[in-house]
């Protein structure tokens, strides 16, 4: 038998690594491309990305954090003619192995025990750089990446879709299986397994059992035991990109007074999506809804919770403000959960040019049909389980 010896300390190039997802290099070079747009419009030599959202769009993916941190482990250092990775020498095989294979992007290191920082200024000097936290006194185009990235090429649409279904799967299969005395954070135990055991990372879940949710709209998880009925909420993570899907469950039939809320933020939930059309103001969507709240005699329930968000490489890109002039646009993504009471719903919907799509869609679950503008749209009621008290 053959032994043979493997220098691991010794960087890989990216161009010994075959391309093992050439759609996902042919979206990287096009962003590349938006990058030099960028340079030439603002006379640039460079553009410096250090934020893990900004990273996980320009990679098509790439996630540059270590576990338990939400600061970025490397930097994305970009010019017109390269693209390259700058990072400690303990995270370069790893990042080229695992996390940019064959996507053409060059390598820069030092030693561990040196500041990134120093290799961040060592890059920027003598050049005119911007980047997207504004570092080193760099021109800060944070804003204007929000704006790029939140807009999905066609491939993170379908990215988007394939999530979506993953994250519903995970929060439907865990409702199913909940039972009495089971406490909020064993049940978030057991959805952040199904999330995981499927490669989403868990990034915000919430379980609010018997009516949590009235004093707390923010809740996340605790020791409170199941009784009666309970919400479950996630927000998770896969290629960088997030989707986020509410189910509400209960054991036995819940109280009307209940089923009553959950319909209500079922109404304000179909209403927001159908309007959530591209060229709308996102605050004259949000206006349709504030009438529904309204008609149905809840006038200031909206002003306990935030209602809507742009979901993307951030669970939260933009949120609903009053007065707010943020257009809708075809490729965006957005999170409507409003919350009626101690009820909350919540899907996912992709933006097109002519329609709106759930990709959060509900597997053998319980539905209701909703009509706004006598259109009919489909959402998750109440899945109700034997009682066995």
């Amino acid at each position: 038998m053959t032994i043979v010896a493997v220098n691991a300390h010794a960087p890989i190039s990216s161009g010994e690594i075959p391309t093992t997802d050439p759609r996902r290099a042919t979206d990287v070079e096009q962003k590349q491309q938006q990058i030099i747009t960028i340079l030439e419009e603002l006379e640039l030599d460079a553009i410096l990305l250090q934020s893990p959202e900004n990273i996980a769009w320009f990679t098509t993916g790439a996630d540059l954090t270590r576990a338990g941190s939400n600061e970025s482990c490397a930097a994305v250092f970009i010019t017109q003619d390269a693209r390259l990775i700058a990072c400690s020498n303990v995270d370069a095989n790893q990042i080229f192995d695992r996390s940019i294979p064959g996507l053409g992007f060059q390598i820069k290191t030092r030693p561990w025990y040196e500041p990134l920082s120093q290799l961040i200024r060592d890059l920027c000097k003598g050049r005119k750089v911007a980047s997207d936290t504004g570092i080193e006194s760099t021109l800060n185009l944070s804003e204007r990446f929000k704006s790029i990235r939140i807009t999905f090429s066609d491939l993170e649409g379908e990215r988007m879709r394939e999530l979506g279904k993953l994250v519903s799967h995970a929060v439907e299969a865990t409702a199913r299986r909940v039972e009495r005395g089971q406490t909020e954070q064993e049940i978030a135990g057991c959805l952040s397994h199904r999330l995981l055991k499927h490669g989403v990372t868990p990034k915000r879940l919430q379980v609010m059992v018997d009516g949590q949710s009235i004093r707390y709209r923010h809740w996340g998880y605790g020791e409170d035991r199941l009784e009666r009925y309970c919400v479950i909420s996630a927000v998770g993570s896969q290629n960088g990109l997030h989707a986020a899907a509410t189910r509400t469950v209960s054991l036995g039939k819940p109280p009307s007074s209940f089923i009553k809320s959950h319909h209500l933020a079922l109404l304000m939930q179909a209403t927001g999506m159908y309007f959530s059309k591209p060229g709308w103001a996102f605050f004259d969507t949000w206006n349709r809804v504030k009438r529904i709240y309204e008609k149905y005699e809840c006038p200031d329930e909206w002003q306990h919770s935030d209602q809507a968000d742009i979901i993307g490489y951030l669970p939260a890109e933009t949120s609903i403000l009053l007065n707010s002039e943020f257009t809708l646009q075809p490729g965006m993504a957005t999170f409507w959960h409003p919350s009626v009471g101690p009820a909350m719903t919540g899907d996912t919907i992709l933006i097109e040019e002519d329609q709106t799509i759930m990709i959060t869609p509900m597997e053998q679950w319980p539905t209701a049909k909703i009509m706004v503008k006598e259109h009919q749209i489909t959402l998750p009621d109440i899945l109700i389980l034997p009682d066995e008290a």
